[in-house]
């Protein structure tokens, strides 16, 4: 990947802080929740309730997919990505602290939340296919990256 096209995609993770997150669930169906996040280059993490759906699908299926785009009215304009991931629900104290720790940079008011009461999982979702969304480039303009 060229370095204008990561500065783009880098340019949309840090400029957002919510993305939704599509899982497969047990029954074939998929799911899609919204999350927030942190992300150190492409690779993205987030934390959630352990005993979560998205939880349960991620390690039925650790093949996840997301978008991260926002509202345009002015559809020439979009600008967005979505990926291909594996998802990973983090064991080692030192990536889950790594991760906790961007959290915190990006979302500073976690640090004054109380402790959850239900124990929480820490997910790192790695991206394998990157599709970029640039309509100001073209209407419907679209670029696939494979890392």
């Amino acid at each position: 990947m060229d370095k204008k096209m990561e500065d783009f995609i880098l340019g949309i993770l840090k400029d957002h802080d919510i993305l939704t997150l599509a899982t497969l669930r047990e029954d074939g169906y998929p799911q899609a929740n919204t999350v927030t996040y942190a992300n150190d280059g492409t690779t993205i993490y987030f934390s959630t309730g352990a005993n979560t759906q998205k939880v349960k699908n991620i390690k039925y299926c650790n093949k996840v997919s997301l978008t991260n785009d926002r509202e345009y009215k002015d559809w020439n304009k979009i600008k967005g990505v979505s990926m291909a991931a594996i998802a990973e629900i983090l064991t080692n104290p030192d990536e889950i602290n790594k991760a906790m720790g961007l959290l915190m940079q990006k979302f500073p008011f976690l640090k004054d939340m109380p402790e959850p009461e239900e124990p929480m999982a820490v997910v790192k979702i790695t991206p394998k296919i990157i599709s970029v969304l640039n309509y100001e480039l073209g209407f419907g303009h679209t670029e696939l990256i494979e890392l």
